[in-house]
């Protein structure tokens, strides 16, 4: 089973741009459809992007579509979440995740293994 790490959060203006990533452990990387989600203070956790197990097909949350990006380096062991023309409402805590067994599934349930997350903040 992977472990997983993210980083590349921080305070951004509305408008600016961030790159995310997270480095997984482990030799089965490539074994797992990857995800990223968030979770702003007093709400649930919330699929934002997804990313098949070879990168060959991408799915986003409508609130992510046309300004965010997902995309992996199997040989890197890392995935990457592109985040441009932020806006206020994107600031939460953001965290990827494994799924060892689906596809194209955006359940936060769904999921085995979980980063600790890294913070987002869009000022206005």
């Amino acid at each position: 089973q992977v472990q997983l790490s993210e980083s590349g959060g921080g305070l951004v203006q509305a408008g600016g741009s961030l790159r995310l990533s997270c480095a997984a452990s482990g030799r089965t990387f490539s074994w797992y459809t990857m995800g990223w989600f968030r979770q702003a203070p007093g709400k649930e956790r919330e699929f934002v992007a997804g990313i098949t197990r070879s990168g060959g097909f991408t799915y986003y949350a409508d609130s992510a579509k046309g300004r965010f990006t997902i995309s992996r380096d199997n040989a890197k062991n890392t995935v990457y979440l592109q985040m441009d023309n932020l806006k206020s409402e994107d600031t939460a805590v953001y965290y990827c995740a494994a799924d060892r067994t689906g596809v194209g599934r955006t359940r936060a349930s769904a999921f085995d293994v979980w980063g600790q997350g890294t913070q987002v903040t869009v000022s206005s």
